[in-house]
């Protein structure tokens, strides 16, 4: 038996999100299809966490066990892409690891991007892969208002009511703000993060941009840890899944 990690790639707008479910096509099932095909055994994969509906990946990491030894990479990466081309999915590596490993539970830390595109107009470009917000942010609030997530916090203001993880702390490694022209992107970085928790602080930093709250706002929504003190969550588009670290 072999044990094997593949990187993913997908826009996640037209899934029901990263995870198997029975309202809709998700990437889960669609990549364990085309993989049970192309290795002709019935293939289940473990993925490092779930992406809501509508969140990409340019990194998702996922695992499976397969009895036989993959010895042409290049032509299982050619062989399932070819299937998955018409999804939006891409399998960009594949790499053979211990048989412990699992790509959920061997994670150290998740980086999730943002993107803001703060103008007055669309663009067909990056429609469904950002967050247009017309009214000028204040970027330099912004960057004093993320610094309030760093650290450990219990953050059950800002987790979705059917968030099934048993704790509400969590450990956010690193928290920072760019601004390449249009743009705004915001990186998160922690071991693990709970549903809505990204999106829920990307809309926080939108109200501090706005000006309807000061920096230091963030805090005491923290403290309070009640849901209905935070800001409505950001759009699930603007949401990539960026690296897993193990």
């Amino acid at each position: 038996m072999f044990n094997y990690q593949i990187i993913i790639e997908y826009v996640g707008t037209n899934f029901v999100g990263w995870q198997i479910q029975k309202n809709g096509s998700s990437i889960q099932s669609i990549i364990q299809k085309v993989l049970s095909k192309v290795l002709k055994s019935k293939i289940k994969i473990s993925g490092s966490g779930r992406t809501d509906a509508g969140v990409h990946a340019n990194g998702q990491s996922a695992s499976f066990f397969f009895k036989d030894k993959i010895k042409d990479k290049y032509k299982f990466l050619s062989s399932v892409n070819f299937f998955l081309k018409k999804k939006s999915i891409s399998i960009t590596k594949i790499n053979k690891k211990k048989l412990n490993f699992h790509a959920r539970h061997s994670v150290k830390k998740k980086i999730y991007k943002y993107i803001i595109l703060n103008r007055l107009t669309r663009s067909p470009i990056y429609e469904n892969r950002s967050w247009l917000i017309k009214k000028k942010l204040d970027i330099n609030m912004m960057k004093k208002g993320i610094n309030f997530f760093l650290g450990t916090h219990d953050f059950s203001s800002m987790r979705a009511a059917s968030c099934s993880s048993k704790s509400p702390y969590r450990t956010i490694t690193k928290a920072e703000i760019k601004k390449k022209k249009d743009k705004i992107i915001i990186i998160f970085e922690s071991k693990s993060f709970l549903q809505k928790q990204v999106r829920s602080m990307i809309g926080c930093l939108k109200y501090v941009g706005e000006k309807k709250w000061k920096p230091e706002k963030i805090k005491s929504v923290i403290r309070l840890k009640k849901r209905q003190n935070c800001a409505p969550p950001a759009p699930p588009y603007g949401l990539y899944l960026e690296k897993v670290f193990y």
